[in-house]
């Protein structure tokens, strides 16, 4: 295949998903704006959510490539069934966005109090984290999956849509349940 038709064909495969990702970066910033009113309530809040978003991005990232890889090797083939591979990646990528999650809360919490800065208790923000990255977790994954192997049944190939696809839903749903687990605390404290 010539250097211009790859091009192409890239082009092609990655607009509309890119398209769709940017539908869900301003949906993302509407959910946002309804946080802003619990910052007071919560402070630090605005300090971890970009790191919350950029881990999403990070550890699911990863399991978008070793799907893409599996894929494009053989190793996977593009349906729900049990293969070791996969479980043993899904099962790490969903322990590495719980646990960073709750890493992002306490390092929020001994950042703030160092600086001086007002912070909400290290109970709050934890308990934030952990639900709201837990629940994120699982969209994610199953999110994940479907797209890649439905896209990759159609012929795409995943390498140009992992990105975009973890983007979007890591923004939306990040957001949609940060906004939940800040109520959820709420509530329950």
């Amino acid at each position: 295949m010539s250097a211009r038709r790859d091009f192409w064909s890239i082009y092609r495969e990655a607009l509309p998903i890119l398209v769709i990702a940017l539908g869900g970066g301003l949906f993302a910033g509407l959910v946002l704006e309804e946080i802003l009113e619990s910052v007071e309530r919560f402070p630090g809040l605005l300090v971890m959510i970009p790191v919350f978003l950029a881990t999403r991005g990070n550890v699911y990232g990863a399991l978008g490539g070793r799907i893409s890889s599996g894929l494009h090797q053989g190793l996977l083939e593009p349906r729900f069934e049990w293969n070791d591979r996969l479980a043993n990646a899904v099962l790490a990528s969903f322990i590495n966005g719980i646990g960073i999650s709750i890493v992002i809360g306490f390092i929020t919490w001994i950042a703030l109090l160092l600086l001086g800065w007002s912070v909400a208790a290290l109970y709050e923000l934890v308990g934030i984290m952990l639900v709201a990255g837990t629940l994120t977790s699982v969209v994610m994954i199953v999110g994940l999956l479907v797209l890649i192997f439905i896209f990759y049944r159609f012929g795409f190939d995943p390498d140009n849509l992992v990105g975009p696809i973890v983007t979007t839903l890591g923004d939306i749903f990040g957001m949609i349940f940060m906004l939940f687990a800040i109520g959820l605390v709420e509530v329950l404290i």
